[in-house]
């Protein structure tokens, strides 16, 4: 993207460039362009978990009641019993309109020869309802969005700059500190409405899809900043990543290669998935993971397989070319080698509370997407819901923000003295092997916990440890990007082991 001057206040700040970030910048900007909208991402405008989304997103196309309360059922079904019924309901039926804004945008998805949807099965649903764009579903919509951003006068994306926390006054948020690239400095912008779209934290653990900018930075800050954090320790593991050894991050095979026909079996060539639940490769993918996790430990291997070498070659690699492609890449041919396949974190169902406008706990701050916690995904998100959810509640922030933006002022001068230049660190980029290791330590903490069920003490124990060693350093003068971006995962793993030590003291009290 073109570089852009950052000035020192803007309508409305977005903090991170995912679908959820853009869609909304790009409804807002229609809908009101005297507005002046800044997006800011810590990294390249297209390095999201967008990006690396497969599968694609879940849409009721056939306008059928049926079809909407069997999707809405599939989604409670899915969560666990925990999601809030009138969130799912809201979300599903709104799913066609956001996809024929999407197709307004020139997002283009599959469709059969006949000229229909080609769409998708996945694991948890009962009906094929993915729209997909072959394998990459994700980066067709995030490229797709930056395309029409460059065409919004009143939007300015800036790479590269790291929010460091919110300013909160008068309890309310009015803008944010961040790392500018170019001067090297911490500095403020004022904002009349504040959007956090930072995505999710699958950098806390060991193995993970997420790309290394996942560091749950937006809870972190929320959380700092006051904001209600909820369900945080709900965090879905993928069951197919394709084992890789120590590569970080794992490369996805889609839950739509399952649909497709896929076949999980282990080292004895034999499907297992079906002692567990009768879905088989369809179950949800809580169940698929732990029933893997399960026969690992059985089998005393590293990983289990997707068997491919039944399905039709062809119109498997027309389907999938990129997975296909990658894992021809490292010496696997689908038509007659099984893929090495491991669980590992995915998605944070959990995070900041928001209401069904995407409003915060903070007035004027507000969360869309995979930091934010909606009540879509209760304890286990239904596949490609994900791209949904981002999208619908980016509608309902843009249509709440359009709406209520001109009763927000910005502070005067005279209110505005020193509120703005309290951020007195120096920064620095060197790289510190110690905190490498803090992270590593903290990455098979939380992996133990979430896997193999460790004591939420032990892991609460080393957490505060880890903590008391780098606190001081920011005593200093001097700070590097390296130790914020440490700080913002040890929040959220402290926050994830909280809520698991308070569920054993609820589930103690129950006995």
């Amino acid at each position: 993207m073109e570089k852009a001057p950052i000035h020192n206040r803007t309508d409305i700040l977005v903090i991170g460039s995912g679908a959820s970030g853009l869609f909304f910048a790009l409804k807002t900007a229609q809908k009101r362009p005297d507005l002046k909208i800044l997006i800011m991402t810590k990294s390249n405008a297209d390095e999201s978990n967008t990006r690396f989304a497969q599968g694609g997103i879940a849409v009721v196309t056939d306008n059928n009641k049926i079809s909407f309360d069997k999707h809405i059922e599939d989604t409670i079904n899915a969560g666990g019993g925990l999601c809030k019924k009138n969130v799912v309901e809201m979300v599903v039926h709104q799913a066609p309109d956001r996809l024929k804004e999407l197709l307004e945008f020139n997002v283009e998805f599959d469709k059969k020869s006949s000229g229909d949807w080609d769409l998708g099965l996945e694991g948890g649903h009962t009906q094929h309802r993915i729209l997909h764009h072959k394998d990459i579903s994700g980066s067709e919509i995030l490229k797709k969005l930056l395309i029409q951003l460059q065409r919004m006068p009143n939007i300015t994306l800036v790479e590269e700059h790291i929010i460091f926390d919110l300013i909160i006054h008068n309890s309310r948020c009015i803008g944010a500190y961040y790392y500018h690239n170019e001067s090297k400095k911490i500095e403020s912008i004022q904002a009349r409405m504040t959007l956090l779209c930072t995505g999710g934290s699958g950098q806390i653990f060991k193995h993970t899809t997420n790309p290394v900018i996942a560091t749950g930075d937006g809870v972190a800050i929320a959380h700092r900043a006051g904001a209600e954090i909820k369900e945080i320790k709900y965090v879905q593991f993928h069951p197919t990543a394709l084992f890789e050894k120590d590569k970080n991050p794992y490369f996805l095979i889609s839950e739509a290669v399952r649909g497709f026909g896929a076949y999980i079996v282990n080292n004895k060539n034999e499907r297992f998935l079906f002692e567990t639940d009768s879905r088989g490769e369809l179950a949800t993918r809580d169940i698929v993971s732990r029933a893997i996790g399960a026969e690992m430990e059985k089998q005393h291997c590293e990983y289990v397989f997707i068997d491919c070498r039944h399905l039709d070659y062809e119109k498997f690699y027309q389907h999938f070319p990129t997975i296909t492609d990658y894992c021809r890449s490292i010496g696997i041919d689908i038509r007659k080698d099984l893929i090495p396949i491991v669980p590992v974190a995915h998605y944070q169902c959990g995070g900041i509370k928001v209401d069904m406008d995407s409003q915060t706990s903070i007035p004027n701050l507000f969360a869309v997407g995979e930091c934010s916690r909606t009540g879509l995904h209760g304890n286990n998100r239904l596949a490609s819901n994900s791209l949904l959810e981002a999208l619908v509640y980016a509608h309902q922030s843009s249509e709440y923000i359009c709406d209520k933006i001109d009763s927000v002022s910005f502070l005067d001068p005279n209110e505005s003295e020193g509120i703005f230049s309290n951020y007195q660190y120096n920064i620095t980029l060197n790289y510190s092997e110690e905190l490498r290791n803090f992270k590593a330590l903290m990455q098979e903490t939380m992996t133990a916990l979430f896997i193999k069920n460790t004591n939420p003490v032990e892991a609460k124990s080393v957490i505060e440890e880890i903590l008391s060693k780098i606190t001081p350093l920011f005593q200093k003068d001097t700070i590097s990007l390296q130790l914020k971006e440490l700080q913002n995962m040890l929040a959220v793993a402290e926050l994830m082991v909280k809520e698991f030590l308070e569920n054993n003291i609820k589930a103690r009290a129950q006995q």
